[in-house]
């Protein structure tokens, strides 16, 4: 079990609210095929063992048809909703914001989201299009459904596009990010406008894309610190102020992965993986709406 005289650590946003820096996500392993009124138990049991274990930042979205289960979890797992960091995401519905968070909101059994995202940008057509849709974020934000809005996976042009019109700056920006797509100008461009960064599939280099030039130098970290790999590339993501989000089925790796919040990498210690990162380029998500070298 973790030590729980570790906590995770916070991040700061821009709107003065604190997100937890290692999240349990219920996309990808948990992203439900089926109809989403069949309820998988199997996601209230993972997501009701990342609560035990001190896990306070939960990942949702209506894409993945797994609020209704995140909801339950939330309401069986035995944490106060003021100590849960919840957030969910629009997809299809982005023609009408207010009225999706609604829905999302039933199925989660919650009278507010700590974080509301737009889960892509992909959907519009038109910079007023992208306008809009923020400036109904910032209303949902407005009437107090969300203390916090962001969106995910967008770039430079989508972000300069809403700013140009926004109120409210974006609280953060969801990636996908990993040693291998480090996405250093779009990771500028938070920095420059205040835009925090939360990574999703920041396991890839060691899972997905392994084997790989980042390999040996990881396992020879995991030795020195005494953690796996996987742990590795998380704190790798928190010491350079990127929130990082993960799942699992599996309680001991669960468990492992708090380790993250136990050390510290040196600087050059990241500057090392950052470098053998950017020999190989590997996107798991979204890649067909990228060149296939495209590394923004």
């Amino acid at each position: 079990m973790a030590d729980i005289h570790t906590p995770i650590p916070s991040l700061k946003l821009n709107d003065g609210t604190s997100m937890p820096m290692l999240a349990y996500g219920t996309g990808t392993a948990w992203y439900k095929s089926g109809e989403e009124s069949k309820i998988d138990q199997a996601v209230i049991d993972g997501v009701k063992m990342a609560i035990k274990l001190e896990y306070r930042h939960l990942d949702g979205a209506e894409m993945y048809k797994t609020e209704p289960e995140l909801g339950i979890a939330i309401k069986e797992g035995g944490v106060p909703r003021e100590k849960l960091y919840v957030v969910t995401k629009v997809d299809k519905k982005t023609d009408n914001i207010e009225g999706a968070l609604r829905d999302s909101l039933k199925k989660l059994q919650l009278d507010y989201v700590d974080l509301y995202l737009i889960h892509s940008p992909f959907w519009a057509e038109t910079d007023e299009q992208l306008q809009k849709s923020w400036a109904d974020m910032e209303a949902v934000k407005a009437l107090g459904l969300t203390k916090s809005i962001g969106v995910s996976n967008y770039l430079p042009n989508h972000l300069s596009t809403i700013l140009k019109t926004a109120k409210v700056v974006p609280a953060c920006n969801q990636i996908e990010f990993h040693p291998y797509l480090q996405r250093t100008q779009l990771l500028d461009f938070h920095k420059k406008h205040g835009i925090a960064t939360t990574a999703f599939g920041p396991l890839s280099a060691v899972t997905k894309a392994a084997p790989g030039p980042v390999d040996d130098y990881v396992a020879g970290l995991a030795k020195k610190y005494a953690v796996s790999p996987g742990e590795i590339s998380l704190r790798w993501c928190i010491d350079q102020d990127v929130v990082a989000i993960t799942t699992s089925s599996k309680e001991q790796r669960l468990s492992d992965y708090l380790r993250a919040a136990t050390f510290k990498l040196t600087p050059k210690e990241v500057g090392e993986i950052n470098r053998l990162g950017e020999e190989k380029h590997y996107r798991g998500f979204w890649a067909k709406k990228f060149d296939d070298n495209d590394r923004t």
